[in-house]
Parts: C-alpha cells; structure tokens; sequence
C-alpha cells in the first residue's frame, strides 16, 4: 500500500496535485478557483512583507489551499554567509501563512551578489560537509525540517562523486528532506550521459517531501534546456509512473514558470498528474491520496 494512503496519515505535508501560485493566474483563479489542485507552491521571496491588494490576494489563497514554499535565493552552496535576516523573515512568513513544507535548491546563486542562476556545486566529501552545516542552520532558524531539490545542470565542476551521490550525502549528513524534480533528473541524464531510471532507482525517497513535474526545451540531440515554460514530454511522464511505481504516490506539482498559458491549459496537466495518481492507488488497491 503506498505510504500516503488514505487509511493510516500521510507522511507527506500535503498530498495530491499542486499547482505553481502566479501573479498571472491569480485573476483567473479568484474568478474560478480550481477544485482538482490539492495545494499550491509559493516563492516566499516574491511574497515577504508584501501587503496593500496583493498580500489580500494571497491570504484568501491561504486560507484556501494548503501551500509550500519553494525558495530561490538562499544560494545553500555558495561561498556568502547565510543572510540571517532572510531567514528570520522567511521564518515569519511561513509561519504567518501556515505554509506545509519550506524547500530550496541544492546548489548556489551568488556570492555578493545575485546572480539569477543555479550553479552547481562540486560533488566533493568537503562540499558535502560545508552544505550539510548550512543546511543545519537554517533548519535551526526556521524550527523546522527543510527539503532540496536536485537541480538541473549543463556544465559539472571537477568533483570525487556522482550526483546521486552526492545528492544522498548531503541529505544524509544534513538531515533534511529531498524535493524531488523528476524533469530535472531526465533534463541531467541527457546532458551529461546517465541512465535517468538508475538515477530515480538511487533517490532517498523515504525523504521525499514533494515533487516537481515540469516542461523543458529540446535544444539538440544530447541537450536539453530546464525552461519551465513547456508542457510536459512523454519521457518525463515515464519517468513519474515509474517514480509511483517504486515508491508509491507522493504530492506532485506542476512547475510552469514561463509562457504561461491560460488556466484551463496548466489544470489539464494537473488533471493528467491526479489521473495517473488515482490510476496507481487503483492499481494498489488504495484509496487515492
């Protein structure tokens, strides 16, 4: 029976299918909201301290809708010190809006500055170390067990391990949570020339928290470039069956961040995810999460 079946709790902080909350959806989804999407993602970013119309917006959708929080400038493996005010914030934040899960990127976006990119971290035993303490921190600041997300790359520095590798030890020594992107996984097989389902085989999945689904662009044969401004490919579809196949159903979020179409475009691919969700329990014999 998978872990989040209906009849015993959940281990997961939401369950079901779940949708990215824009700016540009929010027009549509006040008019109609969306009945078939179980929780919605925030960047707490783009939300702290906001108020006037927009913060109103927001806490109807709150109030509404169980949310998580998928943070963009944390910058985990980079050479800065953490911001601590951020943190202390994003803390206030989350607990304002009752946010379920608070997760970030397992890489690094600045030094000094910002630089609006993931980059990679070497997959080093001292890398592993130096993350994992800073992991640490902020769950000590933020009270609470955060998840990071195995990030798409196209240029991997000198390291001593795999990126599987990599991955479960940092979650390991850190004691943290793994925000699954199983796009990114596939988008990575490609670039870099590694089996996607040994990759989703290796996951530390008892640590999953939730995970990402999203489109990407095709720009050659042995390329490909994570946009979140694509529908889905059949490939990574797949690659989502097999993950329920091994490990049973987890939440799951349509991730769509660029060319956004309308809202009854983006709610036929968060149908698609429920559908292939209901179609595991149904196979399992469970109740549909």
């Amino acid at each position: 029976m998978p872990p989040n079946a209906k009849t015993k709790p959940s281990r997961y902080p939401v369950t079901g299918a779940g949708l990215g909350f824009r700016m540009d959806l929010i027009d549509q989804m006040r008019a109609n909201p969306p009945r078939q999407v179980d929780f919605m993602e925030i960047a707490p970013e783009n939300w702290i301290r906001v108020g006037g119309a927009r913060g109103k917006y927001l806490r109807e959708f709150t109030e509404r809708y169980p949310f998580v929080g998928h943070g963009l400038s944390l910058s985990i493996g980079g050479p800065a010190p953490l911001d601590d005010g951020f943190l202390v914030d994003l803390k206030s934040f989350l607990d304002q809006h009752d946010i379920k899960a608070y997760t970030e990127h397992l890489s690094y976006c600045g030094d000094s500055g910002q630089l609006y990119d993931l980059m990679p971290i070497p997959f080093t035993a001292e890398a592993v170390t130096y993350v994992a303490e800073r992991i640490r921190h902020v769950q000590d600041v933020l009270e609470r067990r955060i998840g990071m997300e195995n990030v798409s790359t196209y240029a991997i520095p000198d390291g001593e391990m795999s990126e599987l590798e990599f991955l479960n030890a940092v979650i390991d020594e850190a004691d943290c949570g793994l925000h699954l992107d199983i796009n990114n996984i596939f988008v990575n097989s490609i670039n870099h020339g590694f089996d996607a389902m040994d990759y989703l085989a290796g996951i530390p999945a008892d640590r999953i928290v939730y995970a990402h689904i999203a489109g990407h662009y095709r720009e050659e044969d042995d390329l490909r470039i994570d946009t979140h401004g694509e529908d889905v490919l059949p490939e990574v579809w797949q690659m989502l069956d097999r993950a329920y196949e091994l490990y049973g159903v987890f939440p799951t979020l349509l991730e769509r961040d660029f060319n956004i179409p309308p809202l009854e475009v983006l709610l036929k691919e968060v149908d698609e995810i429920a559908r292939r969700q209901r179609k595991f329990n149904r196979e399992e014999g469970a109740d549909v999460a």
